[in-house]
């Protein structure tokens, strides 16, 4: 058999395929083991041909120095092309694409993707890349310094074509909600209103093809400061499926729940598909980072999908979003616009509150 699971109970089959790699390896022999990638530049790491599949990749990097660079997994863009596509199938800042946003790194552990020690900056995906022709992986550098960038993508080729016609996407989002006027009571501000159609919900995933989704990251900073109750994740999650209408047949209860978790949570734990990698502050407080890997649940589609979330119950809330989502489909995929420019990547300042200027020096490209 070709094409095997990876589950234990399936390791002693006999696999009909060559395992290979790329990496960045120093060819002469010696122990530079890195690419030097500089500020603007857009290079390929890695491209494969034939029928085959990415099983494993593996990244790091840093300045050339060995220091740190703030906000260095915001400012580096990763793309996967699959077939001799020209328009990505994958497109996300890195630190995003491994499962955490902000801009930051941490060690955290889910099935298919996790950040390992030294804090967090190694970083591991595991989730299946299959491709019937060819394979190509991009970065872009928008740091301040060069970098020196090393990986893994380790991947099987084999003799006879690939067994699904489905294959791996993922794309970033962000959006700086807007919800209604604070001035309202405070009890109205966080659980007023119906949401009757879902129109203003935060979209994660818009798709339109056949295929499964398999999952988000999301990360949400709380831009409210208030000494009066001040969760922000009483919004619901709604899925709709081939163009359905409101009420959605996978509508749920609470960002919180969607998540797998309860009460308003802050504590940090990581499960295999489910997870909250960073808490919050005081009263909910600051920057929030959680997953959700529909692994063992994946939500099929038919003609498309279209992913969402209230940022708040009834959209009330205003804070900064953002999201990286997970899925398969049959080609030709919708259009990916081009990623935000790096000054509307980055995260916006950690103290609050902040004026109307830092908002435009972020937002305003």
């Amino acid at each position: 058999m070709a094409f095997l699971g990876t589950s234990l109970r399936d390791l002693y089959r006999e696999r009909d395929c060559k395992r290979k790699r790329v990496s960045s390896y120093d060819t002469t022999g010696g122990n530079r083991d890195f690419l030097k990638i500089f500020p603007g530049d857009k290079i390929d790491i890695c491209e494969i041909s034939g029928s085959g599949c990415i099983t494993h990749i593996w990244m790091t990097m840093a300045p050339l120095d060995d220091s740190l660079e703030e906000f260095l997994h915001r400012k580096v863009v990763i793309r996967m092309y699959w077939d001799g596509e020209e328009n990505p199938s994958v497109q996300a800042p890195i630190g995003d694409f491994f499962g955490m946003g902000h801009g930051i790194t941490k060690n955290y552990s889910s099935a298919p993707l996790q950040m390992s020690p030294e804090d967090g900056r190694a970083l591991n995906c595991f989730f299946p890349m299959p491709f019937g022709k060819n394979a190509r992986i991009e970065i872009e550098s928008n740091t301040e310094r060069p970098i020196k960038f090393y990986f893994y993508v380790d991947y099987e080729l084999y003799q006879q074509e690939i067994d699904s016609p489905l294959r791996f996407h993922a794309i970033w989002n962000r959006e700086l909600t807007k919800g209604i006027d604070e001035s309202v009571s405070n009890a109205l501000y966080c659980f007023g209103g119906k949401n009757t159609t879902g129109e203003g919900n935060y979209v994660m995933l818009e798709a339109e093809g056949k295929g499964h989704y398999v999952g988000c990251n999301l990360n949400i900073h709380n831009l409210r400061v208030t000494r009066e109750w001040n969760w922000y994740g009483e919004g619901d999650d709604m899925i709709f499926i081939d163009g359905e209408a409101w009420p959605p047949s996978l509508h749920g209860t609470g960002m919180e729940d969607y998540f797998n978790t309860a009460w308003c949570p802050q504590q940090e734990q990581n499960t295999p598909y489910h997870g909250i990698i960073l808490g919050g502050g005081p009263n909910w407080s600051g920057k929030i980072s959680a997953y959700r890997y529909h692994i063992q649940d994946p939500i099929t589609f038919d003609k498309s999908i279209k992913v969402t979330i209230e940022h708040g119950h009834n959209n009330n809330r205003s804070d900064d979003y953002s999201s990286t989502t997970y899925w398969y489909q049959t080609e030709p995929h919708k259009e990916v616009s081009p990623i935000l420019p790096v000054k509307a990547r980055l995260p916006l300042p950690d103290i609050l509150p902040f004026n109307e200027e830092d908002l435009k020096k972020c937002f305003d490209y």
